[in-house]
Formats: C-alpha cells, sequence, structure tokens
C-alpha cells in the first residue's frame, strides 16, 4: 500500500476519472448491441442518428482512453524498480496485489448471476470449466487484466534498459512503436497477411515485440524522466493532442454507424482498438493535461475513491447489467430517458453503488483480498 504522504495527485485523478470513463463505455454499449444481451456483441446496430452521435461522443471521443490510461499510470508508478527489488520481489508484490481478488470475482462472475437469471447452470458450469484459460462470459471487461498482467511480467525485463536508456534512445522505441499502431488498420484494409505474419506464423510479424502495451510503457516513462516541458507547454500539447485523436476517434465511429445496418462490431469498430494511432494521441494529450494538476494534495474523496478503483474495476459489471436494462427495457429507441442522458445516468448510478460497496468490503477485516 502506498503511502499518505507518497501519493501523486494527477495519478490519483486520473485513477478517478478512467475508472468512470470505462463505466461509461459499458453504458454506452447498450445503445448499439444488436444481440439478446442489450450490449455490444459481435454484430452492433445503431437504432437512430441519436444513438449513432452519443454513443460515438461517450464511447469513443470520452471513453477510449480510459483503458490506455491505466495502463500508462501502472508504468508510471512501477518503472523503474526500486533499488534492490529483484524480478521475484516484484512478482509477488504484483501477485498478492490484483490476483485474490480477481480470481474471487472470476468466481462470482460465473455464480452470481444465477441469482437473478442473468445466466443458466449450463453456462456457470462451463464458465467454471474455462476459468484456467479465459474470463467469464459476463465478465467481458476481466480481459484487461491478462495484458496487464503481461505488463506486470515484462516490468522486470525492460527496467535495466530504461534506466540506463537516454532520451533519444526511448524516443526512436515510441516511434517504432507508434508504427506498430497502424498494424490493426493496415491488417484490416490492406492484407491480413502483414511483414511475416501467415497461416504458418500468425501472430509473431516484424514489430510483435515492439507493439502493443509496451509502447505505452516506454512512453509512461518518457514523460515521468525526460520531458521537461513547462505547464503551459503541457496545456497546450496535451489539449490539442486529445481534440485531434478523440474526434477522429469519435468520427470513425460515426462515419461507419449508419442507423437501422446490422454490422459487424469490428468494422463499426475500426478504430477503437487501444493500440491505434488515434487512441495513443488521444491518451498521450489527456496524460499530458492531467500532469497539470499541481495541487499539493488532492481532496480527501478524489484520494478515497482512487483507492478503491481496482476494485471498483472489477465489480461494476454487476450493477451496470442491472441498473442498464432500467433505462433502456428492451428498446433503444425510446429509452426512459433521451440517450445523451441515459449513458451518463447509467455510469454515474454504477458509479455511485461500486463506491460505496467497494468502501463497505474494504472495512471488513481481510477485506483488501477481495477488492485490493
Amino acid at each position: 500500500m502506498e503511502k499518505e504522504n507518497n501519493r501523486i495527485v494527477f495519478v490519483d485523478y486520473i485513477r478517478v476519472v478512467a475508472c468512470f470513463l470505462v463505466m461509461l463505455v459499458h453504458s454506452s454499449e447498450n445503445f448499439y448491441g444488436a444481440d439478446s444481451s442489450g450490449l455490444a456483441g459481435n454484430v452492433s446496430m445503431l437504432a437512430n442518428e441519436s444513438n449513432r452521435f452519443w454513443v460515438a461522443f461517450y464511447d469513443g471521443v470520452l471513453g477510449r482512453i480510459s483503458v490506455p490510461l491505466f495502463m500508462i499510470v501502472s508504468a508510471f508508478l512501477l518503472v523503474p524498480l526500486k533499488p534492490r527489488a529483484t524480478m521475484r520481489s516484484f512478482y509477488r508484490r504484483r501477485a498478492r496485489r490484483i490476483l485474490p481478488p480477481l480470481l474471487i470475482f472470476m468466481l462470482l462472475y460465473c455464480t452470481l448471476p444465477l441469482l437473478w437469471g442473468q445466466m443458466t447452470w449450463e453456462q456457470s458450469l462451463t464458465d467454471l470449466k474455462m476459468l484456467p484459460f479465459t474470463f467469464p462470459s459476463m465478465a467481458g471487461h476481466l480481459w484487461f487484466m491478462y495484458p496487464l498482467i503481461s505488463l506486470y511480467l515484462i516490468i522486470p525485463v525492460v527496467s535495466p534498459w530504461l534506466e540506463r536508456s537516454t532520451a533519444q534512445d526511448e524516443l526512436t522505441f515510441i516511434g517504432i512503436f507508434v508504427l506498430s499502431t497502424t498494424v490493426p488498420w493496415l491488417v484490416r484494409f490492406v492484407s491480413p497477411d502483414l511483414w511475416g505474419t501467415c497461416f504458418w506464423n500468425p501472430y509473431f510479424g516484424m514489430l510483435y515485440y515492439c507493439s502493443g502495451y509496451i509502447g505505452y510503457l516506454v512512453l509512461a516513462h518518457f514523460i515521468r524522466f525526460h520531458l521537461q516541458w513547462k505547464r503551459s507547454q503541457r496545456l497546450a500539447v496535451g489539449l490539442c493532442c486529445f481534440v485531434v485523436g478523440a474526434a477522429f476517434t469519435g468520427w470513425s465511429f460515426w462515419e461507419a454507424g449508419v442507423p437501422g445496418r446490422i454490422i459487424e462490431t469490428p468494422m463499426l469498430e475500426w478504430s477503437w482498438e487501444f493500440c491505434t494511432p488515434n487512441v495513443l494521441l488521444a491518451t498521450f494529450g489527456a496524460f499530458l493535461l492531467f500532469t497539470c494538476i499541481e495541487q499539493q494534495e488532492a481532496p480527501r474523496w478524489i484520494t478515497g475513491i482512487a483507492k478503491l478503483t481496482f476494485g471498483m474495476y472489477l465489480m461494476h459489471m454487476f450493477f451496470l447489467s442491472n441498473i442498464a436494462p432500467i433505462f433502456v427495457y428492451g428498446d433503444q429507441v425510446n429509452p426512459l430517458l433521451p440517450v445523451w442522458l441515459a449513458i451518463p445516468c447509467i455510469a454515474v448510478l454504477t458509479y455511485a453503488c461500486c463506491v460505496v460497496t467497494t468502501k463497505a468490503i474494504s472495512l471488513i477485516p481481510g477485506g483488501k483480498w477481495i477488492v485490493g
């Protein structure tokens, strides 16, 4: 646990905001899913122009930076390793921090929805059998934990290089990473066999080892140790990068999402992957904007919620999946409230429930093993 006087104020703000944005994303999915679950699955459909615009705004313009922000924060706080820290000691600390709550919530997502009829016993048993290999069917948001764990696994490997690297060295790597963010687009629109990938080598193409969330890791280290911009520079560049990246992200969804047309979700969300140029640009800009917060101490409620965000993230789909139907009740065209208001209301109510529940569990003896 971090000591109070060691907390980084702007990082606590990021945690509080990014956690809300995750819930905003999942709230938005209720307004373009085309399957019976109500959430966006393999196929999507937008009911009307209002849904088209507001989903693009809330989910695309605002929400897409949530996951990369959490990745940058993790790297910002953990890289390089502390003096005398070993690979084993680092893994042990990270495992104790995240694995017990993750395993507990995986089991809960396999069983608890049975109580309110969201899953069958057959699906529950299937999910339990598949736990060693993937997340439960009712907990799609837990996909994030696997790349996060992967990031933790690689940190001790790259940390010695980052301690010795120059700003120019890191910029070189970041440049290669930026190039790698075009891979999802090239694979989708040019050729699925790209830079060495083929049916006998489907994954490990030319930029494989320089792509993915490790790029955000190096970017976080560069910002913390090498970026010496004044506050005014960070504010101007950050605002410009966020607006341009977020605007493109929102536009890409709006352009593809013709109302009334069934479309494969990956084609609708063609620029929404977290390692694409636009999302990277928006995330970089947002992170710079948060670094402009120069308070010596965050308000107590910000610090308090920041400590709860891991547990809130783990549990939020329990609440959201029951709150959203109250607003949507199976009719995306005529929800309880206008869609521009319904999406944030679902997110706010889910967020509030998660704050209260996570705080209550944290006060129970041993509660940290449940909510982190």
